[in-house]
């Protein structure tokens, strides 16, 4: 637990002293939750974003994409259920004056539990080589099925509580899992109430005459007041998909973790409306492309799992959480959930339009059941990015820092680094780079020598470094070094793009979907 806490420690200082993410406010002492993505940050973001959108609009022919108004009516947040139902478990303990969601107190128990479990199997694997079976191992040592049970009765059991609002039941399960506040180890708790996440504000000129709004807690509701619109100006038929990123905004009891809980965050989100009936094929369908889309950045297939959900939504008949191992454990990346005709019925009944989909084929009219992917893009940015960092000892004995991000989401694809900065190198590096920039965001360093500015470009995730040195001058070919594996090879300035190209071209990344 230690190690974890230091390894997230390091993520959080590199992301900084990186240009990755800053403090909101930071020369005001900061404002709790609140981030801002720095040059770097910024780039690798637009990245992420770009790899979803590319994946989930361009390449889908019946799925497009909308840009929906952060403030919307707020009978809209009526009719979803956020103004009634959109509640945390909130629980004080007496002694620190700290507040938990009562829930994720419970969850860091069982992740405790988790972790004993894969300190079995780890010392399993290390007792047995080769000849060790996972699963065997996990379906017949005693000590971990033991583990397993516990860890599935809390959270049925948490999932059962919340479900039926039995908030008493949640907290006397934290005094029976004997919780003790993180922060003082008391275990005197308050009762566990419930907590609106939604931000209020107001529309108007003056405050007689204002509007009561909301900051929206989900980019979703932007796309189901949208359907008919898209559905008839764009002829859809269904299945079709309406996909969109964009800032939602959560009041959280406890916003933690740096970046994976935030009160400003962005969401990719994509409601997916079929035919009633057909739910359960287009879920198992949505599960497995998503993970697909996952897997296909490279980040180690033992580092993501599904969860499915003990307890459901109001609107779901059926949810699974595509979980991430983050440097604290397994939490969610993104959900997919079969949300039934919930919302397109309900903005029907308190907005008294039809919202419903005329089949051509069979003459009838129906309202869509929707099948929605989303993901939070900050959460992926997090995953990315802590998966990537790592510290590498070198056969010389000493250590590199190196930020290994698929070369696809990179912010910077390559540095140019003249040898010395004399001789008609610089005037060459700035040659190449005129020639890049036009098709990747590259970089020039001239400071320091050459070995330091590899070390900076490692830390900073630049998957190349193109040295010109005083034999560019004389064949036109440069030093072109790979970041991760630090191998050197000389090629002709000619041949730059199409090396570049071929490592970082979103189509070839893609392309690995269809082959997993």
């Amino acid at each position: 637990m230690a190690k974890q806490e230091d390894d997230f420690k390091k993520v959080i200082s590199h992301a900084k002293e990186y240009g990755y993410v800053f403090q909101s406010s930071e020369i005001y002492d900061g404002l709790s939750a609140v981030y801002d993505y720095a040059q770097n940050g910024a780039e690798l973001k637009k990245n992420i974003r770009e790899y979803w959108w590319k994946a989930m609009v361009q390449l889908n022919d019946n799925i497009v994409g909308i840009d929906a108004a952060i403030f919307m009516h707020p009978t809209t947040w009526k009719a979803s259920g956020h103004v009634d139902a959109f509640n945390d478990p909130l629980i004080d303990n007496k002694d620190s004056k700290k507040r938990y969601r009562a829930d994720v107190l419970v969850e860091d128990h069982v992740a405790k539990i988790e972790a004993k479990i894969e300190k079995e199997v780890a010392k399993a694997a290390k007792r047995f080589g080769d000849k060790f079976d996972k699963e065997q191992f996990l379906a017949t040592n005693q000590r971990v099925v033991d583990y397993q049970e516990q860890a599935t009765a809390i959270l049925k059991r948490l999932g059962r509580s919340l479900e039926n609002e039995d908030l008493a039941d949640v907290k006397k399960l934290i005094e029976e899992l004997d919780i003790a506040c993180p922060m003082s180890g008391s275990k005197n708790w308050t009762e566990v109430k419930q907590f609106n996440l939604m931000f209020g504000t107001k529309l108007g000129a003056t405050a007689d005459s204002a509007m009561d709004l909301y900051l929206r807690p989900e980019t979703a509701q932007g796309i189901f007041v949208n359907f008919l619109n898209v559905q008839k100006t764009g002829r859809m038929k269904i299945p079709f998909g309406i996909a969109q990123t964009g800032k939602a905004f959560r009041n959280e009891i406890v916003a933690r973790q740096f970046i994976f809980r935030m009160r400003e965050f962005e969401q990719m989100e994509m409601q997916y409306f079929i035919k009633p009936g057909t739910q359960q094929e287009w879920y198992e369908k949505w599960k497995e492309n998503r993970m697909k889309w996952h897997l296909s950045l490279g980040l180690g297939e033992d580092n993501y799992r599904f969860h499915d959900h003990e307890k459901l939504a109001h609107y779901a008949d059926a949810a699974a959480d595509i979980e991430f191992r983050f440097p604290f454990g397994f939490k969610e990346l993104e959900g997919i959930h079969s949300r039934t005709d919930f919302d397109l019925s309900s903005h029907e009944k308190f907005s008294g339009k039809k919202l419903q989909y005329f089949d051509p084929e069979t003459r009838e009219s129906y309202v869509p059941y929707v099948l929605e992917t989303s993901i939070g893009l900050d959460r992926m940015f997090l995953a990315v990015f802590s998966n990537s960092l790592v510290e590498e000892e070198l056969e010389n004995g000493s250590t590199r820092t190196v930020l290994k991000l698929p070369a696809v989401l990179a912010p910077t694809k390559a540095a140019i680094l003249p040898l010395v900065k004399k001789d008609g190198l610089p005037e060459v590096a700035h040659e190449i780079i005129e020639d890049l920039k036009w098709d990747f965001n590259v970089t020039y360093d001239e400071k320091d020598a050459v070995g330091r500015r590899y070390r900076r470009q490692d830390a900073n995730g630049t998957p190349f470094c193109i040295t010109v040195d005083h034999q560019t001058l004389e064949d036109r070919t440069v030093t072109i070094r790979h970041r991760d594996s630090m191998e050197q090879e000389r090629v002709s300035i000619s041949s730059l793009k199409e090396i570049i190209h071929k490592a970082v071209d979103m189509k070839t990344w893609l392309m690995k979907m269809q082959k997993l």
